[in-house]
């Protein structure tokens, strides 16, 4: 039997890679790792692994540099298997896993704390609140990891307008965003914003598993658990890889998408009939 949700609660507000900071709409609010999460978090985190007890007792700490390392977030993380497997594949940056549920990240947190890593962090937040968490600059890349596709609203699919000014506000003039999904609605439909925007993909790919390049590479050597199991009905799994402008105007597209016709884990079934703007 799995450990019980309130014993992982109870973990995650103990793993010193965990933030859960209480946040709500319309609250006087201020986050003190915003700006700050290479200085505060990774840094702190970095300082304590590297510390060396010398013969008179005193403590020396290595440097770590970790205030140049590029910040990378896992948006909608789950149990983490990206942020974790990204975070071993390239010590060279610094990753976030974001998510509301808990018990879930609980997975990838307790793998980072067991294995020493000091490269990876989790945020417990809400998605839409993230602007509040993060400065000015502050984040190199986004990846959106099997995300619902929200086939009945637009402003809450994470490729939407209303998400991409969000990221504008904290990501890098050309930050990177990365979309992995099962869901031919949300990959079409983040093709038509991207082109509505006059936004040109560096990778569009509608099944990733047939692509041997390098450009690709990243995005196949890790497999999360959905993602096997989508791959086990024999559905093609997409990637597409753009960076994000700072200063263009952004509009949605005005297309009808064909919904995805099979039942997503976690998701209402909808019929493959019917199409949505």
């Amino acid at each position: 039997m799995g450990k019980g949700k309130l014993a992982k609660f109870a973990d995650m507000a103990a793993n010193p890679h965990v933030v859960e900071p209480d946040y709500y709409p319309g609250r006087e609010f201020e986050f003190p790792l915003k700006g700050n999460w290479n200085k505060d978090f990774f840094g702190k985190m970095q300082e304590g692994e590297n510390k060396e007890t010398l013969a008179d007792g005193a403590v020396r700490t290595a440097a770590t540099g970790s205030a140049d390392k590029p910040i990378v977030l896992e948006l909608g993380c789950g149990r983490g298997e990206y942020t974790v497997g990204l975070g071993r594949m390239f010590p060279e940056k610094n990753y976030i896993g974001i998510d509301i549920k808990g018990s879930r990240m609980w997975t990838g947190a307790q793998d980072a704390l067991k294995t020493h890593m000091t490269n990876v962090g989790f945020l417990r937040t809400h998605i839409e609140f993230i602007p509040e968490f993060f400065g000015l600059d502050e984040v190199s890349e986004i990846w959106l990891t099997f995300s619902d596709p929200q086939m009945r609203k637009a402003t809450k699919r994470l490729t939407s307008t209303f998400f991409l000014e969000r990221y504008r506000k904290f990501m890098k003039d050309g930050g990177i965003i990365h979309l992995k999904t099962d869901s031919n609605f949300l990959f079409t439909y983040t093709e038509e914003m991207l082109k509505a925007n006059g936004i040109t993909p560096e990778v569009c790919t509608r099944n990733l598993y047939q692509e041997t390049g390098e450009d690709t590479a990243q995005a196949r050597a890790i497999q999360t658990y959905y993602e096997g199991m989508w791959r086990e009905r024999g559905i093609d799994i997409k990637y597409l890889r753009f960076r994000l402008p700072k200063e263009c105007e952004l509009i949605e597209p005005d297309v009808e998408i064909e919904l995805d016709e099979y039942r997503s884990y976690g998701r209402d079934k909808n019929s493959s009939l019917d199409t949505h703007k």
